[in-house]
């Protein structure tokens, strides 16, 4: 019998995701073939006040939405819920893509409604005539953008926003570890959010990883994370369709088969 496909054999690729949320997409890359770095770029914290968390929380009952725009948004809520001995939620809940639905589920939560594309500006938009004259809990990161509720209120929704989770820097990697990753001693760096693109940068100095996008390749896991990449000068060579590690791994070998690229490293 033939061995499975190992499309990213010889590969090496840098994982930037939290320890906590990498082990699907390293799980995804390595049975692939490839060769996986995992240099974590991002941590997330509860809240140094979580008085306004708790609050909405216990009074879940008057809110006829709850949207969750992250994995961490339903986790860190969830972990709330269960320290302050609060049933789950029961109000109709939206789900910023599959990752987070699926996330959502697992912690008991019934999702009523899924974005079409992955991303928290496209679940208020698409929710535009469902949200109007109804009230809505948005728990989120500190570091969020604030034209979510925005546009939830000016499409007439009645938005609690609160801050669910910090969103930190961890330590840099040993400098060994910089050192190869400065001298593109990989062939792919996959980053899933903008928070863990800024903070991989700064572990290498601000603005090094602009330079070493004509030696190695960057991914980003969707739009928001592209465009914080673009803005900083940093070309993006993949972008996955579907904001999943799935997504984020099929992307990966298209790119390497539509270009025939052998790697570097083999």
């Amino acid at each position: 019998m033939d061995a499975a496909p190992r499309p990213l054999a010889g590969k090496r690729l840098v994982v930037t995701r939290a320890l906590e949320q990498a082990g699907e997409l390293v799980r995804a890359l390595e049975h692939l073939g490839g060769e996986v770095f995992l240099v974590p770029a991002v941590a997330f914290e509860p809240p140094e006040d979580s008085s306004p968390l708790d609050r909405g929380l216990q009074e879940l009952s008057r809110f006829d939405w709850v949207l969750f725009t992250s994995q961490n948004a339903v986790r860190f809520a969830s972990i709330r819920l269960k320290q302050l001995g609060l049933p789950p939620v029961t109000r109709r809940i939206a789900a910023v893509g599959p990752a987070t639905a699926a996330t959502a589920r697992h912690e008991g939560f019934h999702v009523d409604y899924g974005a079409t594309n992955h991303t928290a500006h496209s679940l208020a938009d698409e929710l535009r005539d469902q949200v109007a004259n109804q009230s809505v809990f948005l728990p989120r990161s500190d570091r969020s953008d604030p034209a979510i509720a925005r546009a939830l209120s000016e499409a007439g929704a009645r938005v609690t926003e609160v801050i669910a989770y910090r969103t930190t820097a961890p330590e840099p990697p040993p400098e060994p570890i910089l050192s190869r990753l400065r001298n593109a001693d990989f062939d792919v760096a996959i980053f899933s959010s903008p928070s863990a693109f800024h903070n991989f940068d700064g572990f290498l100095g601000t603005g090094r990883l602009a330079a070493l996008a004509g030696r190695t390749l960057f991914a980003a896991i969707g739009p928001t994370t592209a465009k914080a990449m673009h803005e900083a000068g940093v070309r993006v060579h993949i972008e996955a369709e579907e904001a999943t590690s799935v997504g984020l791994a099929d992307a990966i070998i298209r790119y390497f088969h539509d270009h025939s690229a052998p790697s570097r490293h083999a």
